[in-house]
């Protein structure tokens, strides 16, 4: 069994209605194709965890961040059996001018009550939840 530990930093970003920012991977994704996800991915070994979830925001969706504030962790198995380590910051944009990546296919503003409704992660699903009881 692989012992490695990947992490990774995921976004709850807000607009001016409340609503958070969702994205949809792309049918060819290694994880979760045609599943919702929150902006973010990957910490870079070596990368300073604010650096790369800045990087991860502007290459996912095109946006500049300001106001970086940790929201939530969590930590368990993936459907490939990975381990990974994911924090969760809330996060505000500075423009709305949204641009995705070829990772996704869409992109939805919704409320946080209605990402419970959606096909993501559990521990997605838990941050927008730590997110609607701040």
């Amino acid at each position: 069994m692989n012992q490695e530990i990947r992490v990774s930093q995921k976004a709850i970003i807000v607009n001016n209605e409340g609503k958070i920012l969702v994205l949809r991977r792309n049918k060819t994704a290694l994880s979760g194709p045609l599943s919702w996800d929150l902006p973010g991915g990957g910490l870079d070994f070596g990368e300073d965890a604010h650096k790369g979830i800045i990087r991860e925001i502007k290459e996912e969706t095109g946006l500049d961040v300001t106001k970086l504030k940790i929201l939530d962790v969590s930590s368990g198995f993936n459907e490939l059996k990975e381990f990974w380590f994911t924090a969760c910051y809330l996060i505000v944009a500075k423009n709305s001018d949204i641009k995705i990546s070829n990772e996704h296919d869409s992109f939805e503003w919704v409320l946080p009550k209605d990402i419970q409704k959606l096909n993501m992660p559990v521990s997605f699903k838990n941050f927008a939840k730590t997110f609607e009881n701040k």
